[in-house]
Order: structure tokens, then sequence, then C-alpha cells
């Protein structure tokens, strides 16, 4: 993979990181973020986990925003355990978009870009 094509990924995991961060800001009643209103129903209003059980979501949110962190900083320093911590934390955003669509389907596109690019680029190097 070239530099730049290494910096652009960089830059794309790390940016959806930090999107996660604004659920886990707006979840955990942290802050405001515009366009994210804070509810405590998931599953388009069907399942109202309470105060208490959107917290812990918001903290999820937060370990999926580490994590692809975490993983961009692996991949760009060439260390050998960042494509299976971005593949388990690409499916663990899956789930948590999957729960809360209505305001994270762009998440959802995203992470299955990630995904598909990732099994790509092993298919193809073996």
């Amino acid at each position: 993979m070239s530099k730049w094509m290494l910096y652009l990924a960089g830059f794309v995991l790390i940016s959806h990181g930090l999107i996660h961060l604004m659920d886990a800001t707006v979840y955990m009643r942290l802050g405001d973020v515009t366009g994210f209103a804070y509810k405590t129903t998931l599953l388009g209003g069907r399942w109202d986990v309470g105060a208490a059980g959107i917290s812990l979501f918001g903290a999820l949110w937060a370990v999926a925003a580490i994590g692809f962190i975490a993983s961009s900083v692996g991949m760009l320093t060439g260390s050998s355990w960042w494509q299976p911590v971005l593949i388990a934390v690409s499916v663990f955003s899956l789930v948590l978009t999957g729960l809360d669509s209505s305001l994270a389907f762009a998440g959802i596109i995203v992470n299955l870009v990630i995904l598909v690019l990732l099994f790509w680029s092993r298919r193809s190097s073996l």
C-alpha cells in the first residue's frame, strides 16, 4: 500500500472513531452535539433501555471509538495486530449502528466498506 493510501486509511479510521465519540457524548450525557438528540430507545424507538441502559450504550460507542483509533495507530506503525482488531471493532460497530440505525445509518455503510476492503486485501495477499 502506498504511503498516501496508508495515511488516508488512517485518517478515515480515526475520523470514524471520533464520530463514535459523538454518540458516546450524547448518550452518556457528557455534552450536547448538534444533530444528535438524547433518547433512551433503540431499534427505531421499539426498545426503551432507560437512562442507565442508554448510558451503557454510550460507553460501548466509546469502546468502539478506542478500537478504531487504536487499529489506525497499529496500521500506521506497521503492527501485526491491527487487522484482527479492526475486523472485531467493525463488527462490534455494525451491531451498535444496527441498534441505532435511525441516527447512525451512514456508519453501517462505513463499517461494511471497511470489512469488505479488509477481506479483499487479505484475500489478495494470499
